[in-house]
């Protein structure tokens, strides 16, 4: 499995010195008591350090810059516990270049009715004093995360847990690295891009590779390696009756093993998280991958095919986002268009991830009609019903486009014995007909990232820290409204 670094979130207290030293004391034993509190939550998969209360422009600038030089620091929490006049707040959000949350939230529950009094109400003065810090962030344009309710409060953990994982993609995005073993699949638009642009906005490094790389790798594999993955597969998945015994099934699962500790090996030794692979350039090897690509994801790698370098980077980012839990590369493949039951059948050739798996996946061997390779073993399975996405990033010419479209994932009902490929079913919002036209006119790519565990959300906040364009294709979302924001956003992106 993928690892990162153990990042760490940084909280600070906005306040000033007009209420006295006694008051300034108060406000930092309540910021360490919430920061306690927040560490103390299931649904924060990330420490929360207090760092200090800011009183003055100097030392918010310095704070600021100090996030910014510690590469354990994920992003920064903000909570005006008083009112801390905002122009200090200037310099220093000028300078910070980590995510940012504003927490709008107060040490106390309830209002003390009985006790309440003048001292009180000076210094719980969050009420209006995070709408002066909010104002300058709006006047700024500053990307932030505004979360707001009590700090104790469930729905608040689950905002800002999400925002937590959006926050280490984002931060990790100078760790993703796509090896690309080919080029994209010719002749095809959305595939390709700049790759020079995508490390400027993302900090992605995106890098080529002939495969005979790849095969250097394979080839320099013992049987020994090989045999003891392919008794992992026989203890995690159900294999043909045919494997049990030598012959060219049970060669073509040994192939993949082969392939998967390949690949492995190839990206631990260059130090990538995500590749490519196009089954028009596997000179050198015996199969396209296909369960060793369906295993890497399930380890965390992003992945996609065809040479499709920036879904495989988009797909490694959500893999952050969601712990790795129920996220797949996906492609739209064909519909089921039964009049009021329109759906979407969501495929690939060979590579879906097992983590979006409903139940037990079986290895089987088939042919491929496409690569002129040995028939590739894969993992054949059905998703699991539930609320999902899909997401697609897209170039638009010097910029960037994520469109995102809520889709309802539900139960693969017929049987499909002639299909020997892992698929997904879900029915789009608002439906087939006004998300899919949404799609086409927002340039949507065929190939996609699917997730039941990303939330729009956290898609929206990663498109505000990037500072790119986001369309978001809901319940509530019709082809003009759509259109319309299309057009806006021409003449406000470009």
């Amino acid at each position: 499995m993928l690892t990162q670094k153990k990042y760490q979130f940084w909280f600070v207290t906005g306040s000033q010195h007009l209420y006295g030293e006694e008051a300034l004391l108060e406000v930092e034993e309540h910021s360490k008591a919430i920061v306690k509190g927040l560490n103390k939550k299931d649904g924060l998969n990330y420490e929360i350090q207090f760092k200090q209360t800011l009183t003055n422009a100097n030392d918010i600038q310095a704070l600021m810059l100090e996030a910014n030089n510690d590469e354990n620091c994920a992003g920064i929490m903000s909570w005006m516990h008083t009112f801390s006049p905002a122009k200090m707040w200037i310099a220093g959000l000028k300078a910070l270049q980590k995510p940012l949350l504003h927490l709008h939230t107060q040490y106390n529950r309830e209002i003390p009715w009985n006790e309440i009094d003048m001292d009180f109400m000076n210094i719980n003065q969050s009420a209006h004093g995070d709408r002066e810090y909010g104002f300058i962030g709006t006047r700024m344009n500053i990307a932030r995360k505004v979360v707001v309710g009590h700090w104790e409060n469930t729905d608040v953990e689950q905002k800002i847990g999400d925002w937590m994982h959006t926050a280490v993609a984002v931060t990790e995005g100078t760790s993703i690295r796509v090896a690309r073993f080919g080029d994209n699949m010719r002749n095809v638009a959305v595939t390709d891009g700049d790759k020079v642009e995508a490390q400027i906005k993302f900090g992605w490094t995106v890098d080529y590779y002939g495969i005979g790389d790849l095969v250097e790798e394979i080839k320099a594999l013992s049987e020994e390696a090989v045999d003891a993955l392919y008794q992992e597969y026989e203890s995690l998945y159900t294999l043909p009756l045919e494997a049990g015994q030598s012959g060219s099934v049970r060669e073509s699962i040994r192939e993949q093993a082969r392939i998967e500790l390949g690949l492995k090996a190839f990206l631990s030794k260059h130090n990538y998280n995500a590749f490519t692979t196009n089954f028009e350039d596997l000179h050198g090897m015996e199969q396209l991958p296909g369960l060793a690509a369906q295993r890497l994801m399930a380890e965390g790698y992003g992945f996609a095919g065809e040479g499709d370098w920036r879904t495989a980077g988009l797909l490694r980012l959500m893999k952050i986002m969601a712990d790795n839990k129920g996220t797949s590369f996906m492609e739209d493949y064909t519909y089921h268009l039964e009049k009021g039951n329109e759906l979407v059948l969501g495929s690939h050739m060979l590579e879906i991830c097992p983590t979006i798996a409903a139940d037990k996946p079986a290895i089987v061997v088939n042919p491929l009609s496409i690569g002129n390779k040995a028939d590739p073993a894969r993992l054949v399975f059905d998703g699991r019903e539930g609320k999902a996405l899909v997401a697609s990033l897209v170039e638009m010419g010097g910029r960037y486009r994520l469109i995102v479209n809520e889709v309802n994932a539900e139960t693969v009902k017929e049987e499909t014995p002639n299909l020997p490929v892992a698929k997904v079913l879900w029915k789009p919002q608002p439906s087939l007909s006004e998300a899919t036209e949404a799609w086409i006119y927002a340039g949507g790519a065929h190939h996609t990232v699917f997730s039941y565990e990303v939330s729009v959300e956290q898609l929206m906040d990663f498109a505000d820290m990037a500072e790119i364009e986001c369309i978001v294709i809901d319940s509530t979302s019709t082809v003009r409204s759509i259109r319309q924001q299309l057009r806006y956003g021409e003449a406000v992106w470009r």
